[in-house]
């Protein structure tokens, strides 16, 4: 393997990781203050289409972006409305949500099939940005240096915060929480929008960096796998952002095995392209096999919030 060509892959694994880090994320602080949100992919899809709409109408990228997250917190209050104010079952509720963003975003995408739109380029300047080796660090747009400053930003937050220290505390005993005057509630409301705009701003990198057009369902699942590696990561961000690059690996190996021809070739396209889904089923098996599994899950994830009084 040549360096160009490890480069070249190097630089696709973070543009196919990007999404399913920035979902992931958001999907954390949601399980961390005891919600099960299983609507992220109906999410990222409808900030998607958002992202789309705005981008081709406007040419804007960054006003795309922000719509995709307006996006993304609307449809997440859905979920929020229902499960947290309702008391509706969370899994339920979010497997709706997905179908939901899944019918959504088909039906508003329909007059923008294989309509064109521009990619969000490089941060840096050119100099660096398409420099054979220097494009490793600096080739790279806004929302994939985002993903990283999400991952410490929430490390940080959970870590080394009040406001943080009151989120675990509601996911791990809601009732001790509303016992000394913290609004449960309140906090999961705002967990919820903080993963609603997270998925909304992953959907809109598959228009913004992945493919410059719109297409149905074209996160391909992408929000299961971001759910999935919520548990494979033990609810720790740092094993997060390496999961999220382990299945980025995967996903851009099979690009790879189609194109080169060679060794990889062997293995048949449908294979390769389950394989993200088949790691997925294994990593879930594996962990539920393990006498710990559920020891760093928040004791109260998935469990509705019922006060005594």
């Amino acid at each position: 393997m040549t360096l160009e060509l490890a480069i070249a892959i190097l630089v696709t694994v973070v543009g196919a990781s990007t999404p399913i880090l920035i979902a992931a994320m958001g999907e954390l602080i949601v399980e961390k203050s005891g919600v099960l949100n299983l609507g992220v992919e109906g999410m990222m899809l409808v900030g998607a289409i958002a992202a789309f709409v705005v981008l081709f109408t406007t040419g804007n990228h960054y006003l795309a972006i922000l719509v995709a997250a307006a996006a993304g917190v609307a449809t997440s209050l859905i979920f929020g409305f229902l499960t947290l104010s309702l008391s509706a079952n969370q899994t339920a509720t979010g497997l709706a949500l997905t179908i939901f963003g899944t019918g959504f975003s088909a039906l508003a995408g329909q007059g923008y099939s294989a309509r064109p739109v521009t990619l969000l380029g490089p941060l840096f300047p050119s100099e660096l940005a398409a420099h054979p080796i220097w494009r490793v660090l600096f080739g790279y747009s806004a929302l994939v240096y985002f993903s990283f400053a999400l991952v410490f930003s929430v490390w940080w937050f959970l870590k080394k915060t009040r406001a943080g220290l009151i989120l675990r505390a509601v996911g791990e005993n809601d009732l001790s929480a509303h016992s000394i005057g913290y609004s449960v509630v309140g906090v999961r409301y705002m967990a919820v929008m903080f993963g609603g705009a997270m998925a909304g701003i992953a959907g809109a990198c598959f228009p913004l960096l992945l493919t410059p057009q719109w297409a149905e369902r074209m996160t391909a699942g992408r929000g299961w796998i971001a759910v999935a590696l919520v548990v494979f990561a033990s609810w720790k961000p740092f094993r997060l952002l390496a999961g999220a690059y382990l299945f980025g690996l995967v996903m851009t190996m099979e690009l790879y095995a189609k194109a080169s021809g060679g060794p990889l070739s062997v293995i048949p396209a449908e294979l390769w392209a389950a394989m993200p889904y088949l790691a997925t089923i294994a990593v879930l098996v594996l962990i539920s096999l393990r006498r710990d599994a559920s020891t760093n899950a928040p004791a109260c994830l998935g469990k509705p919030f019922l006060p005594s009084n």
